[in-house]
């Protein structure tokens, strides 16, 4: 039984190289309904194949876009050498401090500017920085300590400003505009760290 399953493991992942590229995982994919092709700084070159296709008949899909590939590849190459010149004199992680100090900035800000909120949880994710629930719910992401006082709050205030605006239209940003200035531009700034997340 142990040898069936090893094999039906083995059958639903292959990593090929592909001279110029290299290493490439091709990966079957329930979901997946025609081939895909991600790249991911730090995971590399990833092609979610469907269950009707061959991983050779995938590779051979692959081989013409070898050039996109590698654009993408150079282009990744130079954010992640950008996030490293802005990274590195972050401090490092210290959840327990780092949690209490977001919690304690919520709350501050909340009063402030007279938002409010359900629940608050303090979350190690790699996808976003913060998220408001349908409930008012708030996620904060702990790595958010890392980074500035300018950028936690306004990750902070933009998950508050969406308990009372569920989008990111227009309203969304003249409120936030109105609570830290000009939003969009630490938007950018913020979006210099987003390796951190991995």
């Amino acid at each position: 039984m142990l040898q069936k399953l090893w094999l039906r493991l083995q059958a639903d992942s292959t990593i090929m190289e592909i001279e110029g590229v290299g290493p490439v995982l091709f990966e079957r994919s329930k979901r997946a309904k025609r081939l895909n092709i991600s790249i991911k700084p730090l995971k590399g070159v990833r092609v979610a194949v469907p269950h009707w296709l061959t991983f050779q008949a995938a590779m051979e899909t692959v081989q013409p876009r070898v050039d996109w590939i590698k654009k993408h590849q150079i282009r990744l190459e130079k954010v992640k050498e950008k996030h490293e010149a802005y990274s590195s004199d972050l401090p490092p992680l210290d959840k327990k401090r780092g949690r209490e100090k977001l919690v304690r900035r919520l709350d501050e800000l909340a009063i402030k500017y007279r938002f409010s909120y359900n629940r608050v949880f303090i979350r190690n994710q790699k996808t976003r920085w913060g998220s408001c629930s349908s409930k008012n719910n708030i996620n904060l992401n702990i790595k958010l300590t890392r980074l500035s006082d300018e950028l936690i709050d306004y990750v902070i205030l933009h998950e508050l400003v969406h308990t009372i605006i569920k989008n990111h239209g227009k309203t969304f940003w003249t409120t936030m505009d109105s609570l830290i200035g000009d939003a969009k531009a630490v938007d950018s700034k913020l979006k210099k760290y987003r390796l951190e997340l991995l």
